[in-house]
């Protein structure tokens, strides 16, 4: 009997095998086989070596495949050449093994090749030409080694490359040179290296960047122009840098930045001249850091800002008129600090406001918040609701718990000064005087003095004159031009009040002071320095001229006296001067030598 083929479909249950035959036979002509101890997934051309503890490369790897998974193993050396037969491979991920030498030309032939992971090996330092003939390579992954230096040109011929990657390896240096033709690096990230300053010179090269990220540094201030020449740079992240205290005036000089992240760092103020001509900045975040006041009028040219995030800060105050200007500001995230109320002058306009973060701070009931209770419903708070510290029989409640409409929530009492009696205070000149105010109010008022001078004095102004945080107004070391009229101001949103005190800075007469002002040592604010030479420094410096003059008069006089006492009486006769012979002139003298002496 003649058995002919069947040219019929297999049935459903020989199906499977079929299949699975017709693909051994179509890998077998294909020249397809997968690596022992691997995966292969056919269609995609993907060979997965992963985490099998391999101390080399497979071999019979299919020479077609496009994506090379050999992370987790335990490869120490990258020889030459030992991937030039897989020149249709796209991605090779090596990372997590123990390589620790990469021997030049060992990615010789993967023209292909746009990704490359090198993360979490043992590598010290980047040969010269290791990267070469990978021309079309555009990330390169060599994070969480031990790289301690990049030489000149480490980098050399990598004309794609988008996206490089160093963190965490403990840098000490990148030469200047390093990333010359880097042409196309889009993305950077340095992090927990051991810098000493920013690598500006290297960077200056990368003039196509348009994202660094500078983590965990240990730089304690970003001098001036450390980002020259990098005009094409859009976000910068300074993230982590315990030590960062201060941003010099012209440190972001040359950047137009849309986005700029300064995070957990030391800053206690906003670095307004630092960010002052970032005229396309769109979203600022200062969040950790301990800065305590958002001051007024300084982002005036931060036109476009449309976010800013302070978060996690030590903020107790943002001033009036503190985003004045900013026509497009949406957002803003003032959470986790210390602030018991935001005013809505605050704002150019609240109409533009859309998100609003202001929970976990100690935010105080009173008129100053009702325009957000009004607000509510427009407004996002990101599931995130503020709460309104209110007295402590009540607790603390959410806004959506309060109505606009009850009368003992968000109202404010006017400022109030308890006693206005004529103060009068009369103090020594040298002594300190203290002037006091008291006053009530909802909210606290906020304390002021103007002086006999019509210059007002606050608890911001430093010097010899302070206004304490009871309103008490305390001059040291009084002067007599200090006399004079002072007035306390009390204000709050509700309204303000005044009081008058009177200042006598007494003068004793022993005490007159000459004042002359020394121009030549004027200092810093420009108040002249005042110079006081007392009249008892003078009676002293006549003191000390005059005794010993006095007492050498005193001794001459004694001294004489006592010589006229030792030499006894002297009888002093008086000779007639009329012209006489000689021989009665012999017989007066005759005669006074036999003249008998009186007793004495």
């Amino acid at each position: 009997m003649l058995i002919r083929p069947s040219l019929d479909l297999p049935s459903s249950g020989a199906s499977h095998w079929f299949l699975v035959f017709m693909a051994v036979v179509f890998l077998v002509g294909s020249g397809w086989s997968c690596p022992f101890r691997c995966k292969c997934l056919l269609q995609e051309k993907v060979v997965l070596c992963n985490s099998r503890n391999l101390t080399a490369v497979p071999a019979r790897i299919p020479p077609d495949s496009e994506f090379l998974d050999l992370s987790q193993n335990v490869l120490r050396t990258l020889h030459q050449g030992m991937f030039s037969r897989l020149q249709a491979l796209k991605e090779l991920d090596l990372s997590s093994n123990i390589i620790s030498n990469i021997e030049q030309g060992a990615f010789n032939g993967l023209q292909k090749i746009m990704t490359l992971r090198l993360a979490g090996n043992k590598l010290k330092m980047v040969a010269d030409g290791v990267f070469t003939g990978l021309p079309n390579l555009s990330t390169l992954d060599l994070s969480e080694n031990k790289i301690l230096i990049f030489l000149d040109h480490s980098f050399k011929d990598l004309f794609s490359l988008g996206n490089l990657d160093i963190r965490d390896n403990p840098l000490v240096l990148i030469s200047s040179q390093a990333f010359r033709g880097l042409q196309n690096l889009r993305q950077l990230a340095l992090q927990k290296c051991n810098f000493t300053s920013l690598p500006t010179e290297a960077l200056s090269h990368l003039h196509h960047l348009a994202k660094l990220h500078l983590k965990v540094l240990h730089l304690r201030v970003l001098h001036n122009y450390s980002f020259r020449k990098l005009h094409q740079l859009k976000i910068l992240e300074i993230n982590q840098w315990p030590f960062l205290t201060t941003l010099e005036p012209h440190s972001l000089s040359g950047l137009n930045l849309t986005s700029l992240y300064i995070i957990k760092c030391s800053l206690r103020d906003v670095p307004y001249k630092a960010i002052k001509h970032l005229a396309h900045l769109r979203f600022l975040d200062l969040s950790y850091n301990p800065i305590s006041m958002i001051r007024g009028r300084k982002l005036l040219d931060l036109s476009r800002l449309q976010e800013f995030h302070l978060t996690g800060g030590q903020l107790t105050t943002i001033q009036a008129n503190a985003f004045e200007g900013l026509i497009h500001f949406r957002l803003l995230n003032v959470s986790a600090n210390n602030l018991q109320t935001l005013e809505e002058r605050v704002f150019h306009s609240v109409g533009n406001l859309e998100v609003l973060r202001l929970d976990k701070n100690p935010l105080a009931c009173d008129c100053r918040l009702l325009w957000i209770i009004k607000r509510r419903q427009r407004l996002n708070f990101e599931s995130q609701l503020p709460i309104c510290a209110t007295s402590s029989e009540e607790g603390e409640k959410l806004f959506h718990k309060f109505s606009s409409a009850l009368p003992h929530h968000f109202t404010c009492r006017k400022s109030k000064i308890e006693n206005k009696t004529l103060q009068k205070v009369i103090v020594n000149e040298g002594e300190q005087a203290n002037l006091t105010c008291n006053s009530d109010g909802d909210p606290p008022p906020r304390i002021s003095w103007v002086n006999p001078q019509n210059i007002t004095l606050d608890s911001t102004r430093k010097g010899r004159t302070t206004v304490l945080s009871d309103g008490t107004l305390k001059i040291q070391y009084a002067l007599p031009e200090d006399s004079g009229l002072y007035r306390c101001v009390a204000s709050n949103v509700a309204g303000n009040d005044s009081m008058v005190a009177s200042l006598h800075v007494f003068v004793p007469w022993f005490n007159q002071s000459l004042v002359w002002n020394d121009s030549s040592l004027r200092n810093k604010t420009g108040i002249s320095s005042l110079f006081f030479i007392n009249t008892s420094i003078w009676l002293g410096i006549l003191v000390i001229g005059i005794v010993p003059f006095l007492c050498s008069v005193l001794v001459c006089f004694l001294f004489i006296f006592l010589c006229s006492k030792g030499r006894g009486n002297v009888t002093h006769q008086v000779i007639e001067a009329e012209p006489r012979s000689s021989r009665g002139y012999k017989a007066i003298l005759s005669k006074r030598r036999t003249a008998p002496r009186k007793p004495r």
